[in-house]
């Protein structure tokens, strides 16, 4: 019996050495554009095969202003920054795997997955909920996880 508790404990420690033995290489990306460059928060989170984007509201990041038009444009304005960042990682819309969606009215969720379901063709999982604010003023907040 006090050998086999001996091999058992040694058994044990093995595997939780085995577990800490892989550590995960992460890369914290600042953004593309040079207006975001000092944010206090990356624009992208690489580790393993997975890119965690920042979230994106519909700010047109070359005039510096929320687009105007509404929650759909705002969208198409949202979607087009996850692109461009997904572009500097070589990857495209097809590589998301993960939406969060914010909206600062859920009575927008229709309008908003008229254009939403225009851009996610392979349908990625997704989470949307109401906030009563966003950053911004804007309208629509989302957020994405890629594969590589």
């Amino acid at each position: 019996m006090k050998y086999l508790f001996s091999i058992y404990s040694l058994l044990i420690l093995m595997s939780f050495q085995s577990c800490n033995h892989s550590e995960s290489h992460i890369v914290f990306h600042p953004s593309h554009e040079l207006s975001r460059v000092n944010t206090p928060f990356s624009a992208a989170v690489e580790t393993e095969n997975l890119l965690f984007l920042s979230g994106q509201i519909g700010k047109n990041h070359k005039t510096g202003h929320l687009v105007t038009g509404g929650v759909m444009a705002e969208t198409e304005q949202v979607i087009q920054n996850i692109k461009a960042v997904l572009e500097q990682h070589k990857l495209s819309l097809d590589n998301v795997i993960k939406c969060t969606v914010i909206l600062k009215d859920i009575n927008d969720l229709k309008d908003f997955n008229l254009v939403y379901a225009s851009y996610f063709k392979k349908k990625p999982a997704r989470t949307t909920f109401e906030a009563s604010a966003l950053a911004g003023g804007a309208r629509i907040e989302i957020d994405v996880i890629a594969a590589k």
